[in-house]
């Protein structure tokens, strides 16, 4: 089935909140992006194009630092947006967004739609809700980091992605652009899933396909109440 902007943006749970009137304002201004896989959406201090909502496909967004090493901030899939803080904030793009596959996106260009939050204020307050989700998204990956060892991380990350519909949970990135996410090194990362295999809590079928076996025991594991691996 052909993607549409009106099915990518009542998906994302940004817009959940906002009025029809509001929604409708949304759809009328979106374009709709198709980007192949290694393409740079935008880089590091470009403007703030608008806020992107992926359809299908995923997106890293990252940092690189002086001598070339690259921290994974976000790794975006569909129902999820990016570069929303800076359209709304109205600041330079604080980060580069690369498709880590082919995506599609629904592009909300800024110029409409700060306009359209200026004008309707039952648009902003309902997109305002939508990003108290997201903040307290961010706060969970915070506390992910300071809280939780490495194989309590990668838990809790493999719990928390979707599945396909044949069940198993799919990355949404290479390896090691999951890896720098979770701040671990790759090699950790690599360790850490090998022992989920080893201990049969996971299975992998591929390098991005996974098939959780013990969701009740990587929950353990994630609150820090499992055996060590």
């Amino acid at each position: 089935m052909r993607e549409n902007v009106v099915d990518i943006l009542n998906a994302c749970p940004l817009f959940a909140r906002v009025p029809p009137a509001g929604f409708a304002r949304l759809v009328a201004m979106a374009r709709l992006k198709r980007f192949e896989k290694g393409t740079i959406i935008f880089r590091h201090g470009d403007e703030c194009p608008g806020v992107f909502v992926v359809g299908s496909g995923s997106v890293r967004v990252f940092k690189a630092g002086s001598g070339g090493k690259e921290h994974v901030l976000h790794l975006v899939g569909p129902r999820e947006t990016f570069a929303e803080v800076a359209a709304i904030g109205n600041f330079a793009m604080p980060a580069t967004a690369e498709a880590v596959a082919e995506t599609t996106c629904v592009l909300l260009p800024l110029e409409p739609l700060r306009r359209a939050l200026h004008e309707e204020h039952a648009l902003c307050l309902g997109m305002m809700a939508g990003m108290a989700l997201w903040v307290r998204q961010l706060v969970g990956l915070l506390e992910d980091i300071v809280l939780r060892d490495a194989a309590g991380r990668l838990a809790r990350f493999l719990l928390d992605l979707p599945t396909n519909p044949q069940g198993y949970t799919v990355l949404p990135g290479l390896k090691r652009h999951v890896a720098s996410h979770l701040n671990l090194t790759s090699e950790t990362f690599s360790r850490i899933l090998r022992r989920l295999v080893d201990t049969h809590l996971v299975a992998e079928h591929d390098d991005a396909h996974f098939e959780l076996l013990d969701r009740n025991a990587l929950s353990q594991l994630a609150e820090g109440l499992y055996p060590r691996l």
